[in-house]
C-alpha cells in the first residue's frame, strides 16, 4: 500500500522465526517492497543504514507471542499495530504485548483482523479491546481475495484494487500510517503485510 501511495521505499524486516513474512515476499514478482534481513541485536544499528540508502518506511514483523524480540522491536518502533482475530484465545494472548508496548511507551493501535462478518463476537472484541487501548475504525474482514494474496506474494490491492479488503487496508493506511512516513519504524506484531 505504501508504495502505491508514493510513501516509497519500503522496507519490510520479518523477525518471526515462523518466516511467514519472508516466505510471502520470496514468492513476490514485484521488485517492492524490499526485505531486510537484519541481526536482531543490531536492530537500531540496521535501522539507521536502513535509513541513509533511502527507506522511507519499515515495517518490522515479529512474532505472536512475547519474546525478547518484540522488547528489541519495541525500542525502535514508532506506532505498533496488533492484529487481533475476533476470539477468546486471542483476546487473551494480546494482553501480554499491550503491556510491553504500554510500558515502553509506544503508540499502538489494535486492528480486528479474520473477522467473520455480521458475527456478534468481533463487537465484543472490539469493546474489550478498547478498554486497553485505541481499536482501528475498520475491522479486516476474511475474504478469499485477502487470503489469496498471500499464495503467490502479491497484495490484495493488487489483485483487485477495488474489492472490500483493499479498501480496508486502505482505511488502515489512511487513518494510522501514511502520518508516519519520512522514515519511521512500525512494528507489526504477528502481521501480515
Amino acid at each position: 500500500m505504501a508504495e502505491s501511495k508514493g510513501a516509497g521505499p519500503v522496507a519490510l524486516i520479518d523477525t518471526d522465526p515462523q518466516g511467514s513474512l519472508s516466505s510471502w515476499w520470496n514468492k513476490r514478482q514485484a521488485d517492492t517492497p524490499l526485505c531486510a534481513t537484519v541481526d536482531i541485536a543490531k536492530l537500531s544499528d540496521h535501522l539507521k543504514e536502513i535509513k541513509n540508502a533511502g527507506i522511507k518506511l519499515a515495517i518490522i514483523n515479529t512474532p505472536p507471542a512475547v519474546t525478547d524480540i518484540i522488547a528489541k522491536v519495541l525500542a525502535e518502533a514508532d506506532l505498533v499495530l496488533i492484529p487481533t482475530r475476533p476470539s477468546p484465545h486471542d483476546l487473551r494472548a494480546v494482553w501480554s504485548t499491550a503491556e510491553l508496548v504500554q510500558a515502553a511507551g509506544k503508540r499502538m493501535v489494535f486492528v480486528i483482523n479474520g473477522a467473520v462478518p455480521r458475527a456478534r463476537i468481533t463487537a465484543a472484541v472490539a469493546i474489550a479491546l478498547s478498554q486497553h487501548g485505541t481499536v482501528a475504525p475498520v475491522t479486516i474482514f476474511q475474504r478469499t481475495d485477502l487470503a489469496a494474496s498471500m499464495i503467490d506474494g502479491r497484495t490484495v490491492q493488487e489483485i483487485d484494487a477495488t474489492s472490500r479488503s483493499a479498501e480496508e487496508i486502505e482505511k488502515i493506511w489512511i487513518t494510522y500510517l501514511r502520518n508516519y512516513v519520512n522514515y519511521n519504524h512500525y512494528s507489526c506484531a504477528d502481521c501480515a503485510v
